[in-house]
Parts: structure tokens; C-alpha cells; sequence
């Protein structure tokens, strides 16, 4: 009998450590808001030259979604971790590439678009700007990203303009 109530003690021990451990705290919509860019991407410029490509996945029991970059010519490569941040109430993006560029970005979904900026910053002569990325979700499912460096709120600078579409299977 001692057994019997052991094993069982023992199993439900189990049970609940994996209740626990199978639990996904970002399953939520919020934690889904930018899965339209999840996927395996040729990424071609406006001229429609190749950009590059990039490879998006989920990780992290969906809590990351992480972005894998190479250029076209294979110099430059970059990651990137986007996040909710529920204390923020707000995505939050940290690019680091190879070649020493690093962003920390924040925003927001709005309709089609995930749109996030960094904080102001100021350049070499002193003058306020800010970076704004917005990646849009088109109806076909291919998604363009746009790459802003506004200074002094008016002066707008495109950093980056590319189409991403599914590379086929």
C-alpha cells in the first residue's frame, strides 16, 4: 500500500512539474502580433536587385522571435531579438550585426504594420534624430520593410528599403 501511494505521490509530483513546464505564458495575441514575418525570405531592394536573406523563427516557448540576416554578398550579417514586453506594453527589437551596428527599437502593431523606433539620439553635429522601422504585411503575405532616419522631426533619410518574399519549398 505504502508503494502504491508512493508511486502515485511520485506521478502526480510529475504531472505537475510538467503542467508547469508546458505552460506557455506568451501564447497570447499580443505574443502573436508579428508572426506575419516568420519565415524563410529572399530579400530584394526597390530596383529589384537582391538585398539579401533572412530567416525569422519563434523560440523560446514563442516568447522570442528571432531574425537571422545575410546580405546578398554575404558580408553582413545581423540577428535580431524581438519581444513583448508586458511591462512596456510594447514590442521591443535588439539588432547587433558584424560590422559593429547595434539598435534597440520599440513599438507597436497597427493594422498591417508593426512599426517600432529608437529612442532620440543625437549625431556629430548635435542635431536630435531618431531611426523608425516599419514592417508592413501585404495581401499576397510578402511583408516590406522600410527603414527611417528622421532628424530634427522633419529631415527623413532612407536607411533601408526592402520586399521580402517566401522563399519557395
Amino acid at each position: 500500500m505504502k508503494r502504491t501511494i508512493t508511486i502515485l505521490l511520485f506521478s502526480l509530483a510529475v504531472f505537475t512539474i510538467q503542467a508547469q513546464t508546458n505552460s506557455c505564458n506568451c501564447c497570447t495575441d499580443k505574443h502573436s502580433e508579428f508572426d506575419f514575418w516568420i519565415g524563410d525570405w529572399n530579400v530584394t531592394n526597390p530596383d529589384g536587385s537582391k538585398a539579401g536573406t533572412n530567416v525569422i523563427s519563434k523560440s523560446q516557448n514563442n516568447c522570442l522571435l528571432q531574425e537571422n540576416w545575410k546580405s546578398a554578398n554575404g558580408k553582413i550579417t545581423g540577428t535580431s531579438n524581438n519581444f513583448y514586453n508586458y511591462q512596456a506594453k510594447q514590442w521591443e527589437q535588439i539588432w547587433v550585426d558584424n560590422v559593429g551596428g547595434s539598435l534597440h527599437l520599440k513599438g507597436n502593431r497597427d493594422g498591417n504594420k508593426m512599426i517600432m523606433r529608437t529612442d532620440n539620439l543625437k549625431n556629430k553635429k548635435g542635431e536630435t534624430f531618431y531611426h523608425r522601422v516599419t514592417w508592413t504585411l501585404k495581401k499576397d503575405g510578402s511583408v516590406h520593410q522600410y527603414w527611417e532616419t528622421i532628424t530634427n522631426n522633419k529631415d527623413i533619410t532612407v536607411a533601408f528599403d526592402g520586399l521580402y518574399k517566401r522563399i519557395s519549398e
